[in-house]
């Protein structure tokens, strides 16, 4: 098993594309060592495992990181379209790593990502999410929201 199954919730998007929850700096030099550029951290300093030295690690292991910190109470259209436009503008370039503290964020923006930005089918879509879990109340919300905005 490659080290990065260890990581909490790790899920492969594709071959440019992975999500997490909160990985370790031990699992942060894996990521690194696998090939990824980019660290993209969606949670914020009152998520669980939160780890305030992140950005210096993971720029000391000659990775970007962007942090986008999402309000697990109250996600936003523009928390969505920033890590979109981020995305958006790697075109497959780098390999990105997006986490959370357990990939919930992460699953579910992947979601409107996929469904918003690139066009894909439901069903499609919410594998990815489904293999991290079925959202909340507020995620749901946030999610149809989200998918009735683009909609018009």
């Amino acid at each position: 098993m490659s080290p990065l199954q260890q990581i909490e919730a790790f899920l492969p998007i594709s071959v440019t594309l992975a999500t997490s929850g909160q990985p370790t700096p031990e699992e942060l030099a894996e990521i690194a060592a696998a090939g990824y550029r980019l660290v993209i951290n969606l949670a914020t300093p009152a998520s669980s495992n939160w780890n305030p030295q992140e950005k210096n690690f993971v720029e000391s292991l000659g990775m970007e990181y962007v942090g986008i910190e999402v309000d697990w109470d109250y996600p936003t259209l523009s928390d969505f379209d920033d890590l979109a436009d981020r995305l958006d503008s790697e075109n497959g370039d780098r390999k990105v790593w997006v986490h959370c503290a357990k990939n919930m964020r992460v699953s579910a923006m992947i979601y409107l990502y996929h469904r918003l930005r690139k066009g894909y089918t439901e069903e499609v879509s919410r594998r990815y999410l489904e293999q991290i879990w079925q959202p909340n109340e507020i995620w749901q919300n946030f999610i149809e929201a989200m998918l009735e905005l683009h909609s018009e």
